[in-house]
């Protein structure tokens, strides 16, 4: 028997039929190299879908992923505005009580201060000698020998009083009139009270304006009134007459 010189040719029929009763068979022929290269091309489309389809769930993936991310940024955000606002609320809330504690320091150092220079101003004023140096009325003569002086006559009983606030610096006997009294007022101020009788202080008591030095006893009526300025005797009457 002999061989055929070529190869035979294969061929595939492929059948189109349709639901319909009277529906016609259709008979479409190809040749198997055409066939293979349609599977291939369907393969390789299919696949390329399959690829796509599984790239894309991850691209859609990653976009899921990065958007809970940006949620939870976004959230944490929020979160962390609000706690700004609520520190900023309690700082804000803070300056202002610690506005109101300064203000309220500050009206009661203004108070203090005005006291204290309202009580040095009165200290100062209760220092100066300016008030009359006897607690009852008397006659009075200006000296005119020597230092100036007021030379005060009294009733007997009327004290002989410190004419403002100081510290005594001196008892001592006194040639005139019997004895001195010399009261230092610590503002360069210093009093000289001369009398006959008996002082009712001592060197160092601290006295007040007021304070009892001598008592005038009978036959000693004379009180001799002298002041000093920074070392200088000054004439008491200027003082005096300051204070009305």
């Amino acid at each position: 028997m002999q061989r055929d010189k070529h190869k035979r040719k294969v061929s595939h029929v492929i059948l189109v039929t349709s639901d319909a009763t009277d529906g016609d068979v259709k008979q479409f022929r190809i040749r198997s190299q055409s066939l293979w290269l349609v599977l291939v091309a369907l393969c390789i489309v299919v696949g390329a879908m399959i690829g796509y389809m599984i790239y894309e769930e991850r691209i859609w993936q990653m976009v899921g992923n990065r958007s809970d991310e940006l949620q939870a940024q976004i959230q944490s955000l929020t979160e962390e505005n609000e706690r700004l606002k609520e520190d900023k609320l309690s700082l804000e809330t803070q300056i202002s009580g610690l506005n109101e504690t300064v203000e309220i320091l500050s009206e009661t150092v203004s108070e203090k201060t005005k006291r204290e220079e309202e009580l040095l101003a009165q200290m100062e004023s209760q220092s100066m000698p300016t008030e009359f140096p006897l607690n009852g009325s008397a006659s009075m003569e200006e000296s005119a020998e020597g230092n100036p002086a007021c030379i005060f006559t009294a009733s007997p009983g009327t004290m002989v009083v410190a004419t403002a606030n100081g510290t005594v610096t001196g008892v001592n006997d006194d040639v005139e009139y019997g004895h001195n009294i010399w009261v230092d007022h610590g503002n360069g101020y210093v009093t000289i009270y001369r009398n006959a009788g008996e002082p009712q202080v001592e060197a160092g008591d601290t006295v007040v304006g007021g304070t009892p030095l001598f008592v005038i006893e009978e036959g000693k009526e004379k009180l001799g009134y002298q002041m000093m300025k920074d070392g200088t005797y000054i004439d008491p009457m200027e003082m005096l007459s300051i204070s009305g």
